[in-house]
């Protein structure tokens, strides 16, 4: 197991495009860090800076106590397992996990110690004798797991090793790939783009976009307290409710926001800076922080459309010109184009500098 650590790490490619700007943060012994973010952000980059496979144009990457910046792949002590599968077709399961250790000069009993334990942890272990051909996706997953399993490597890394696997597999390789982790506690590089991905599996997530470290933090920290709006809007399913506008506050109604097309949007009494208020600002509230409601002093919108996905419903509304999503528990509900009322949460709201997207502190009061 080793630490791993990143200090002012940046990529430029010949052609000038910046892949990654300056990143600086350390992943720790025996953790399991995912990198996130949407295609082109600089994730997979970062990763493949680990692994050897990309050159790191400024800063440095240490492995353990070593500088790894020159260091060849081969010799960094670590395990790579990619989105396709890469196992060769003609060879068993043993064979496929045998083969890196025999290529390094293993010995035969040292070679099957390793590649039983590795089938034994992964549930393998009935499944020795048979090609890839023969097997589900979410098998043969775990066979490239395996395979960087027994190198016993200080860090494993995953590059969106589940992007290839339907919905229901991807959660069962998923809560492998956890419970592995916890058995073996190695330091863990986990790359995706799928937030459900990043949420359950990391201990800590690295969010990233346009190659910049845009927020490290557990998966719950990020979720209640994001930094930014770009953070904001890319955790959550459905993505938080963004409300540009005005704060206007008064002794009857209380807090509330003036949008953009001028209705008034009641917040409930909060107690605000003084600063905030006339100024452009853009106030994010998660879809279960809206809850239908007739009470006195909250607003009404026009139901748009209702998705029961079985446990819950999401609710599509209009209030003036500015959409929203409701998130509810199964209940009866208006139809599309009947008017539903709605409460917010005043606690729960999250408040962001319109200008710089950054998130503005306060304390509910």
């Amino acid at each position: 197991m080793a630490k791993v650590r990143f200090d002012g790490v940046r990529k430029v490619y010949d052609n000038g495009q910046v892949a990654v700007h300056g990143a600086s943060f350390d992943i720790e012994d025996g953790e399991l860090m995912v990198l996130v973010g949407p295609s082109g952000c600089g994730k997979s980059t970062l990763l493949r800076m680990v692994a050897g496979l990309e050159e790191i144009s400024a800063g440095t990457l240490s492995i353990g106590d070593r500088v790894v910046n020159d260091v060849a792949p081969k010799d960094r002590d670590i395990a790579m397992v990619f989105q396709n599968y890469a196992l060769y077709p003609h060879m068993t399961v043993a064979e496929n996990l045998a083969f890196g250790l025999k290529l390094r000069g293993h010995g035969k009993a040292e070679v099957q110690r390793r590649v039983q334990g590795a089938a034994e942890a992964l549930g393998l272990a009935a499944m020795l004798d048979k090609l890839p051909r023969a097997m589900s996706g979410g098998q043969r997953q775990r066979v490239a797991l395996g395979r960087a399993l027994v190198r016993e490597p200080s860090v494993f890394l995953l590059d969106e090793p589940l992007s290839n696997l339907d919905a229901k597999l991807r959660h069962s390789v998923r809560a492998e790939i956890a419970q592995l982790h916890r058995k073996l506690g190695t330091t863990m590089i986990y790359v995706t783009h799928d937030q459900v991905e990043a949420m359950t599996l990391g201990q800590r997530i690295v969010v990233l976009d346009e190659g910049r470290v845009q927020q490290i933090d557990t998966p719950m920290a990020l979720y209640q307290r994001p930094a930014n709006l770009f953070v904001a809007g890319f955790l959550g399913s459905p993505a938080m409710n963004m409300l540009r506008g005005r704060l206007k506050s008064s002794s009857v109604d209380g807090l509330a926001l003036e949008l953009a097309d001028g209705p008034l949007l009641p917040l409930g009494g909060l107690t605000l800076s003084p600063g905030w208020f006339g100024t452009e600002i853009v106030v994010g509230v998660r879809p279960e922080h809206l809850q239908p409601s007739e009470a006195v002093g909250h607003f009404s919108a026009v139901v748009e459309g209702v998705e029961p996905v079985g446990n819950e419903i999401f609710v599509n509304l209009r209030h003036g010109a500015q959409p929203l999503v409701m998130r509810v528990a199964p209940q009866p509900l208006p139809a599309p184009g009947e008017r539903v009322g709605v409460a917010v949460t005043p606690a729960a709201l999250h408040f962001f500098d319109a200008g710089t997207g950054q998130r503005l502190e306060w304390v509910p009061g």
